[in-house]
């Protein structure tokens, strides 16, 4: 099991909001959110990505849910075994939420950029309906699998995607792809901002609204 940051409230919680880092950060990174989005009964679990290297910054070793080979769209992108080995720590948080008594249609799964990946990833293929993903400044890995594998379970999950128009990190075009590819044709919402790879006060009153929408 992943080591995570955690927010429990005193009184218990009865919905969850698993939250994923982006690539070089840690759980720590939007914890300071928690209480400005302000829904009681909720846990928030932020989980820290395990260190490995990344070839597109020099081989570092650093958090990440997995190596990038390239940062050009396409197959080979992102090693499919990494993803997978991702993909099955983000399956045992959302399996330790249930036995802690949270059903997974009470259960948001959400990231950040690298984490973002992740979650749409997961979220698409996750074997039971969740109560919604939220992809701030992402992308879809393994695209070319998706339309194998995705889930009739979260075939109407509520999904939001927020993406900064001056983001030089993650493109917008790579955050809207993947809006277009997995969440145009669901019950998904698109919002962009004119921000770089980052969050601002506008998305997050965005986020807030979503998930007390989804969760509240």
């Amino acid at each position: 099991m992943l080591d995570c940051l955690e927010h429990t409230p005193g009184d218990g919680a009865i919905r969850s909001v698993i939250w994923l880092h982006g690539l070089g950060a840690s759980g720590n990174d939007f914890a300071p959110l928690v209480p400005h989005i302000d829904l009681p009964q909720t846990r928030f679990v932020f989980p820290h990505a395990p260190a490995r290297p990344v070839t597109v910054n020099g081989g570092h070793v650093m958090p990440a849910w997995y190596d990038i080979v390239s940062m050009e769209r396409g197959p080979g992108r992102e090693p499919e075994g990494d993803v997978r080995e991702a993909a099955e720590l983000v399956e045992a948080l959302i399996a330790r939420e249930r036995e802690r008594g949270v059903p997974s249609e009470r259960i948001v799964l959400a990231g950040f950029s690298q984490g973002a990946a992740m979650a749409l990833h997961v979220g698409l293929r996750h074997a039971e309906p969740l109560a919604g993903l939220m992809i701030l400044s992402g992308y879809l890995v393994l695209d070319e699998l998706l339309d194998a594998e995705v889930s009739p379970a979260n075939q109407d999950t509520p999904m939001l995607f927020g993406h900064g128009s001056r983001d030089d990190v993650v493109p917008m075009a790579g955050g809207r792809h993947a809006y277009e590819r997995a969440g145009a044709e669901r019950r998904a919402e698109w919002n962009a901002y004119p921000m770089g790879h980052e969050l601002c006060a506008e998305e997050l009153r965005d986020i807030t609204r979503w998930i007390h929408g989804v969760l509240g």
